[in-house]
């Protein structure tokens, strides 16, 4: 089994955060995005390969694995010209020369059992939830015999509102990589890139039988609401560090995850903070917000807030999203 994550985008509805760095290095619940992805391929016992199609301070994502999941085989690719998805994945065509694969956008996390995909007998598989718009997305098209017919991207209409969360498997990898070198050669595209939709449709016409998986629980991190939704989401199943977080002269409202490096005194926090390494809280309030590492916050009430990285925040009651290394209220 191989896997591979496009993660070359710029995360333009993140920023400020995504100026300076890559957006699945955002912290949710104790750790970047990027590691709750690679956290649930642990139940897989034959991954080979994770390959990485970087882009934007993509040599952050490199030190970030390195670092953190060091058991990795790795390897990285810089998409250059951000033109489709397809042609992120075709990039790594080298290393998908046959055999199982999985292919997953960065900003997805979700609950499924992957330990199934031992005994799979379909030729591909495309995860979806049901959602009220669809329109956003792209969504599956299913006959009455239950194998996928087509997939449309980002559809006019709420006739259809099964989602494709952006989690795929194909058995014959070298399949799906002939499949994108047809697209590109023949140019076909949706609103002017190259979508792995397309590539999948032709796919389909050579006869492969896709089935969808449905997903109870489908978390995005690509905007700042959806960051501090599966935020939320993360620490009220299973990381909430209330119980061994003692702190003197605070009140802790779980859940919460506060890392141990982190210096708060005299504050209310939670539910549903997160206080990233080496930050300093004093004398504040902090629910629904995220604190990235090494940021400051005194005498304030934040709420439905992501601070940045080293950021500075005093003496203030809104709603915030600064990036790192700003400041607010500071002299």
């Amino acid at each position: 089994m191989k896997i591979i994550i496009p993660l070359a985008g710029y995360g333009k509805r993140l920023r400020p955060h995504t100026f300076t760095k890559p957006k699945p290095l955002v912290n949710v619940a104790g750790k970047p995005v990027l590691g709750h992805v690679l956290d649930m391929f642990q139940t897989l016992d034959n991954v080979e390969e994770i390959i990485f199609i970087v882009g934007h301070l993509g040599e952050q994502i490199e030190d970030y694995v390195a670092a953190n999941y060091p058991h990795i085989r790795a390897s990285y690719y810089e998409q250059k010209e951000l033109n489709g998805q397809s042609t992120a994945i075709y990039l790594a065509r080298e290393r998908l020369t046959g055999g199982p694969m999985l292919m997953v956008f960065v900003d997805t996390i979700v609950e499924t059992d992957l330990a199934r995909l031992k005994h799979e007998t379909a030729d591909a598989i495309a995860w979806v939830k049901e959602v009220e718009d669809p329109r956003r997305f792209g969504v599956a098209e299913v006959g009455a015999d239950g194998w996928v017919t087509r997939l449309i991207e980002k559809p006019k209409d709420l006739s259809n509102n099964l989602v494709v969360v952006g989690f795929y498997y194909f058995k014959d990898s070298a399949l799906l990589i002939d499949c994108i070198r047809e697209q590109i050669e023949q140019d076909v595209r949706t609103q002017n890139e190259y979508f792995l939709a397309d590539a999948v449709n032709l796919m389909l016409k050579r006869g492969v039988q896709m089935r969808v998986q449905k997903v109870d629980v489908w978390q995005d991190c690509g905007k700042v609401e959806t960051v501090l939704e599966t935020n939320r989401y993360l620490l009220a199943h299973g990381h909430d560090t209330a119980a061994t977080t003692q702190l003197d002269g605070c009140v802790i409202v779980p859940p919460v995850n506060i890392h141990p490096t982190a210096k708060v005194k005299n504050s209310v926090i939670g539910p549903f903070a997160t206080i990233a390494a080496g930050c300093v809280v004093e004398e504040a309030l902090i629910q629904d917000s995220i604190l990235d590492e090494g940021a400051t916050v005194r005498s304030a009430l934040l709420k439905q807030s992501l601070i940045g990285r080293d950021a500075r925040l005093t003496g203030r009651f809104r709603t915030f999203n600064i990036g790192e290394a700003s400041e607010v209220g500071f002299e």
